[in-house]
């Protein structure tokens, strides 16, 4: 079975979801890897709408693995919220389904509200059109290697310092230069320890999972589109990922040979 990639491309939105649903039924797991949940994609069976920013679309598929991979920034909160939504319409979203990378970077509530403040404080034509979620500042946090990974989660004492040791340089940014009130380490440890436990359970090794799943076939859920790639796009008004296919090997923790078709989505005219 074939190793398939799809991606945008074009600046997204092109009906990736949709694809990627058709395409589930002839491999045995579903990877995200890129981007956070700036991405949308909305998928339609038996009547019923569902749109996943996070979570792959082929959850709505019994028995297939869903594996978010090394090249996201998950949003704990937003990850529990989208599986409590699945879980009510009667959805499987148990650990024996969903897999989260121990590699995985965190977008934490200090990353929001330093990418919204940052973009306020811009004016004109200096702003980016961020979706205000806190992909970019988690990415920047990562290539700066301060950033909470997903494997942080499951040593408590590790967690608090770590954002303890984030909040010193956050607060000194949203304070002194975007007049923002300072955010409490206390606080975001103390909101982030119930989901914390929950996500531990989740928590595994995407690489070997795509390893012993790759002869059934594995499906790459690309999010975004290439002129949205942060080097190949229209820079700057670009995200902060790479979203073209070559990056399905990095951001999933899989050799590039096993990428053995690329699907590229095109919309009919571009909007």
């Amino acid at each position: 079975m074939a190793n398939i990639v799809v991606m945008g491309a074009q600046w997204g939105d092109e009906g990736k979801g949709k694809i990627v649903d058709l395409l589930t039924t002839d491999v045995a797991a579903i990877v995200r890897f890129q981007g956070g949940n700036n991405a949308g994609h909305t998928l339609v069976v038996n009547g019923k709408q569902t749109i996943l920013h996070l979570i792959p679309s082929g959850i709505l598929h019994p028995g297939k693995k869903c594996l978010i991979g090394n090249g996201v920034v998950l949003d704990p909160f937003v990850f529990c919220q989208e599986m409590d939504k699945l879980a009510a319409s009667g959805i499987d979203v148990s650990p024996a389904r969903l897999m989260i990378s121990k590699k995985t970077q965190l977008i934490m509530p200090y990353h929001r509200a330093i990418d919204g403040a940052r973009e306020n404080f811009k004016s004109g034509s200096d702003k980016i059109g961020t979706t205000g979620r806190g992909i970019g500042p988690s990415y920047e946090d990562k290539v700066a290697r301060i950033g909470i990974r997903a494997a942080d989660l499951a040593d408590e004492p590790l967690l608090r310092r770590k954002i303890e040791k984030a909040l010193v340089e956050k607060n000194a940014l949203l304070t002194s230069l975007y007049g923002q009130e300072p955010l409490s380490a206390e606080q975001i440890f103390n909101d982030l320890l119930p989901v914390a436990r929950r996500l531990v359970p989740y928590l595994g090794d995407v690489s070997s999972a795509i390893q012993d799943l790759s002869a059934q076939g594995i499906l790459f859920e690309g999010a975004q589109g290439t002129h949205l790639d942060i080097d190949h796009g229209t820079y700057p008004f670009v995200t902060s990922s790479n979203t073209v296919s070559g990056n399905a090997a990095a951001g999933s923790g899989c050799s590039p040979r096993m990428l053995d078709r690329i699907v590229a989505i095109v919309k009919a005219y571009t909007t």
